[in-house]
């Protein structure tokens, strides 16, 4: 009942960080998009630029001023609660998926960080975090964006890989995901709602809005444009092994990340030219770079059975398999933290091992992936002996 429970709980908060998520994702392109293409050719001396859209069967005129209308709107609409909720629906998931079974998901076996030292870190780093990010943004740097980019950059890579000296794979992915996360929801609180809700009282009162608020609102607006991509990388990355368990993951998880702004540079730029076209075959030529250098080790001659040497029998690789990997992958799992297979994959009879060969040899052999966070302290011995039963075969006889 408790795994049960804890699906339904993890598909709830997982399902509403989704909902919200894209609907900040959506505004914050939406409105980028909205700035790029202005028509600043206007005649109207109060008036930044306009644009003329259709959509839905539908024409829209819409309008941006210089800084303020003289009078306040009577109905004048904003966009935090798709921030606010995103992050506070991000946060739960990450304690419900992480925290809870911290020695599991989030811990390294044999690390000597406590699951609850793990917790406290993860938690504090999304505080570090922002103060890193803000100060920098209120440094020389902020004239320099290119350098701001790249010193933010080399902080995150450093942090993952300061993550990935005691935390798993998924979990070290999952709190650089958070950490930008947090950066993103403290521009909107911190910087670009102050802005705002100036500019508002300014018009309110009759006195002139300060110009360098809104100014700086529109360039956080820009960093966390940005940066969705790597964070939209980050949700799905689990799913991914290849990437957050390579041994050089977080040197994977820059290059995704520079890919992700690289592309997302050409989409905000291309109004002005295809200056940027480049960025979409680099991007692709890098993804293939990346491919080609996290192909799993296949099972090399060596890993067979010398002569003289007895094979490994189906009955050994069934018994390792059993005793460390169907606890969870069973079509009736014993895990506390599962009431279904992951993934759907099972490994109840010798054949459905044999089955999912490649994925076991690249996930438990070639790397240390599986079993998670090795709660069933699989040793170097078993994994050795899984090899050399899938190098000769993996003969069910």
């Amino acid at each position: 009942m408790e795994a049960h429970l804890l699906e339904w709980l993890n598909l709830t908060l997982r399902w509403v960080h989704v909902i919200v998520g894209i609907a900040w994702i959506g505004a914050s392109f939406y409105f980028v998009w909205l700035e790029n293409n202005l028509d600043r050719q206007v005649k109207n001396e109060e008036l930044a630029g306009e644009l003329w859209a259709i959509h839905g069967g539908g024409i829209y005129h819409l309008q941006k001023y210089n800084l303020a209308p003289k009078t306040m709107p009577k109905h004048l609409h904003w966009f935090k609660w798709e921030a606010y909720s995103s992050w506070i629906s991000g946060v739960l998931l990450l304690s419900v998926v992480y925290y809870l079974n911290a020695a599991t998901y989030l811990i390294l076996p044999g690390s000597p960080v406590s699951p609850a030292a793990g917790v406290a870190i993860g938690l504090g780093s999304l505080l570090v975090g922002w103060y890193v990010y803000d100060l920098l943004c209120k440094s020389p740097l902020r004239h320099q964006p290119l350098l701001l980019g790249v010193a933010l950059m080399l902080f995150l890579v450093a942090t993952a890989w300061g993550f990935s000296q005691f935390m798993t794979g998924r979990a070290a992915y999952l709190h650089v995901g958070a950490i930008i996360g947090t950066m993103m929801v403290g521009n909107v609180f911190f910087i670009i709602m102050p802005a705002q809700r100036n500019l508002v009282g300014a018009i309110e009162a009759g006195t002139t809005p300060d110009p360098a608020l809104p100014k700086n609102g529109l360039l956080r607006s820009r960093h966390n444009n940005y940066l969705t991509l790597p964070v939209i990388f980050i949700m799905v990355s689990s799913h991914y092994p290849s990437t957050y368990g390579h041994e050089w993951g977080w040197a994977i998880l820059l290059g995704l990340s520079l890919i992700s702004v690289a592309v997302r540079h050409y989409f905000n730029t291309r109004h002005n030219g295809q200056q940027f076209v480049w960025a979409l075959p680099a991007a692709v030529l890098a993804l293939l770079v990346m491919a080609y250098v996290t192909v799993p080790k296949a099972p090399q001659a060596s890993a067979k059975s010398t002569p003289g040497e007895v094979p490994v029998s189906s009955d050994q690789a069934y018994a390792i398999v059993a005793a460390h990997c169907a606890a969870c992958h069973s079509a009736t799992p014993s895990h506390a933290a599962f009431s279904t297979a992951p993934g759907g994959v099972m490994f109840d009879t010798i054949e459905e091992i044999k089955r999912a060969k490649d994925r076991i040899y690249s996930q438990s052999v070639a790397s240390h992936i599986m079993p998670l966070g090795n709660s069933t302290e699989m040793t170097q011995d078993e994994r050795d002996l899984l090899g050399r039963w899938i190098a000769n075969g993996a003969n069910v006889k």
